[in-house]
């Protein structure tokens, strides 16, 4: 263990309240994801020409986007961790399922919920999905970078004990110094990825449908790999075998799709 570890910042989840009302900075930094990627998505419908002529959503389609959105990430991401995180604990308490308040989402659901939602609007507005599927896939980033930001001030999803000299104690994860691995995962799986897909978005990778949001899923897979190596496994499952993590099998199947949508948008 290292003589010292850097003081766990000891910011209080809530910001302020009144009476039993209480605004806290978790729910504050879905918000500020929320609205920034839909200021970002109109700034990216606006400019026709990174599209390349593909039909792209209007300013009026995005609003309908977000809540669409919205609502298959909290169906997709709590039916995901009810099925693959904590089975036999939501088997035992049925009534709990629909209690997100108290935590408990997946990130690959939430992905597979908003898919979902995604296919239904766009055959709604008669729109390819893919142009849905890129513009959602640009802006997902400021969200994971926002969430993951949450986690840390929560002094949640803590990472494993370490003696690395930016190690912390975290108030609920024992006297031991542990990886801040929601910092990694804010980095890796937000920040890096919204760079690179900007980069990308900025080259004419929105010109060919289905790339921006393939190379998304492998980005995304990548990243949560390699933070898992860092990351506390979930109480409740442990390692599965060889080291894996739950965390880790989700990503190989985002990873095969993400590969899969590259070179069908490069040989198009």
């Amino acid at each position: 263990m290292p003589l010292f570890a850097i003081p766990f910042p000891a910011v209080d989840p809530v910001l302020f309240a009144v009476g039993p009302f209480a605004v806290r900075w978790y729910a504050l930094a879905y918000i500020a994801g929320l609205l920034l990627g839909w200021l970002y998505a109109r700034a990216l419908v606006r400019r026709p020409a990174l599209w390349g002529g593909r039909p792209i959503p209007t300013e009026t389609d995005l609003d309908d986007m977000l809540v669409y959105c919205a609502l298959g990430v909290i169906l997709g991401g709590r039916l995901f961790y009810v099925l693959f995180y904590n089975l036999d604990f939501f088997l035992a308490n049925p009534a709990e399922i629909p209690a997100i308040w108290r935590g408990g989402m997946s990130f690959h659901g939430g992905l597979v919920g908003c898919a979902t939602a995604l296919i239904v609007l766009a055959k709604k507005k008669n729109l390819p999905i893919l142009s849905f599927a890129d513009l959602a896939s640009a802006v997902v980033p400021l969200g994971l970078f926002f969430g993951r930001i949450a986690n840390f001030i929560n002094g949640e999803l803590w990472g494993r004990v370490t003696d690395v000299w930016w190690a912390m104690v975290f108030p609920h994860a024992g006297p031991f110094p542990r990886h801040p691995s929601q910092l990694y995962e804010a980095v890796l799986e937000g920040l890096a990825i919204l760079i690179i897909l900007g980069i990308v978005i900025a080259r004419g990778g929105l010109k060919k449908p289905g790339y921006v949001s393939g190379l998304f899923g492998v980005l995304y897979a990548l990243g949560r790999i390699a933070s898992e190596f860092f990351r506390e496994p979930d109480p409740q499952l442990g390692f599965l075998f060889g080291g894996a993590t739950m965390g880790m099998l989700l990503s190989l199947p985002l990873l095969a799709a993400g590969l899969y949508l590259m070179a069908r948008a490069r040989r198009s």
